[in-house]
């Protein structure tokens, strides 16, 4: 435990956490000393060096998000323009034979990430877990650019796990139409070489801020010795391994055509399954509509311990959704949050999440508002081992969020985490510390100008979609990929 001045925080509402869950105090009171927590209750019988009253507020543990946005987000362009393969989200096989280029200089994706860790420490997450998209890279991420993405998060206070992201493949779309692969699977391996470099060098950075992990891209872009290698390094290295796995038909579809297996049945084959990993976005298995294929895997996953990560907005903009939250929970698989999408808003995700789970199973008795809020904090903290973290209890980290409540918007307050699952935006988090620090003060984080930083992305933003037809198939204009809403004049 660090040592520190000792800092009581008062609000209308805190969430502590005793025996093992979270508690409502009305009018409760937070200690921190250091980067820890050692009092969460009423009337704290210590000395203290500062006091914080947050008034009309809620203070509550920090959001772990384990699929974090990390880049300019592109998946907004596929929101009305479908399908994907003919939009420049799958390569044309002759942007891979002319030799696929990086899109972004150093300096762009050095920028995008510290602006994105901005953005998820405005949504009130503390722990980060980032992603990046890969269409519009050579290959994988770098080992130079994740030093970079470590610095960003120092500078910024932001808990993260970091790991370039690698691969084996892709897919590639030809001019009929037909989606195959493309493998290269020495450089694949080196990349992972590269990322195991980097898991040693840079994991506990920043007095245990910055922590490794290994974030292979996608399944079907994965061979089978790569998933190998990279399940027994996250075992030696005791780090947690992240690969997106049963997000879409067409991924479900491309392992059981090239494995002969679903994508659980062929990652259990490899023994790659263990705690510790987390699979983004779990919405299809067998029992999904439209695949009616018998086999086990929920259950396997089940009896792995590996955790599904969640991340409900941005599978619904795409027309999925997790069947079931409740039916996961009751197998006794973990499920963590992740955003994944922009906006970073924990509060839209946890709404949303809610919802659905409720049209999942027909019934409002599916899914509670605290269940979505203990997705957000205990089970991110459960899929990263880190008992620690999402709770505010003595010994745990002090990551903490002051949530405004009262305002107009929010109508009347009964119970704040309730009133926060209708009404909640990621702006009312007013206050953020992480790790005892505060981070953002009345939505101020120091250096950084969120205006002119907004306009940065815009023009490095536009600069990318002007470079589409290059990796389109067919390479036709910008104005034949993306629909406009209405005509424009």
């Amino acid at each position: 435990m660090s040592a520190g001045p000792r800092t009581l925080l008062t609000a209308r509402w805190v969430l502590g956490h005793a025996e093992g869950r979270h508690q409502l105090l009305r009018d409760g009171e937070l200690v921190v000393e250091g980067d820890r927590v050692i009092f969460a209750g009423r009337h704290f019988p210590g000395e203290v060096q500062a006091r914080f009253d947050a008034g009309d507020a809620l203070i509550a543990p920090g959001f772990i998000d384990l699929d974090a946005l990390a880049d300019l987000d592109t998946t907004i362009l596929a929101l009305d323009n479908q399908p994907g393969w003919r939009k420049g989200r799958v390569w044309p096989r002759s942007y891979q034979d002319a030799g696929p280029v990086e899109m972004l200089s150093s300096g762009d994706l050095a920028f995008q990430k510290k602006h994105a860790f901005a953005q998820l420490i405005r949504n009130g997450v503390t722990s980060a877990l980032p992603i990046s998209s890969l269409f519009y890279r050579e290959w994988g991420e770098t080992v130079e650019e994740l030093e970079a993405a470590a610095d960003a998060a120092m500078s910024l206070g932001l808990r993260v796990w970091l790991g370039p992201a690698y691969r084996t493949g892709h897919l590639l779309v030809d001019e009929a139409g037909a989606i195959g692969e493309y493998f290269d699977e020495a450089r694949g391996l080196a990349e992972l070489e590269n990322a195991l470099r980097f898991c040693r060098d840079h994991s506990g950075r920043s007095g245990g801020l910055v922590s490794a992990m290994l974030s292979p891209d996608r399944i079907e872009t994965c061979t089978p010795a790569l998933l190998r290698r990279t399940a027994d390094a996250g075992r030696e290295l005791g780090v947690p391994v992240r690969l997106h796995c049963c997000q879409s038909l067409l991924e479900y579809q491309t392992v059981l055509r090239l494995r002969g297996m679903t994508p659980p049945e062929w990652l259990d084959s490899l023994g790659f399954l263990r705690p510790g990993v987390l699979l983004p976005h779990g919405v299809w298995t067998n029992d999904s509509p439209g695949i009616a294929r018998p086999g086990r895997d929920l259950a396997i996953i089940a009896q792995s311990g590996a955790s599904i990560v969640h991340c409900p907005l941005v599978m619904a903009r795409g027309g999925s959704m997790l069947r079931s939250f409740p039916k996961l929970r009751g197998l006794g698989i973990t499920i963590g949050l992740g955003t994944d999408t922009a906006p970073p808003d924990f509060f839209l995700n946890m709404q949303l999440g809610l919802m659905l789970a409720r049209i999942a199973e027909g019934s409002p008795a599916a899914c509670r508002s605290e269940d979505m809020l203990d997705a957000a904090t205990l089970g991110g903290a459960t899929a990263l081992g880190r008992g620690d973290l999402g709770r505010l209890q003595p010994g745990a980290k002090a990551d903490l969020i002051v949530v405004e409540l009262g305002r107009p918007q929010h109508g009347q307050v009964i119970d704040p985490v309730q009133t926060l699952m209708v009404a909640g935006q990621g702006r009312d988090v007013r206050d953020v510390m992480i790790d005892g620090q505060w981070v953002m003060r009345d939505r101020v984080i120091p250096g950084v100008d969120e205006l002119a930083d907004a306009a940065r992305a815009q023009a490095q933003f536009d600069r990318l979609v002007a470079r589409y037809p290059q990796r389109t198939l067919g390479h036709p204009p910008v104005a034949e990929i993306f629909s406009s809403s209405y005509p424009r004049v």
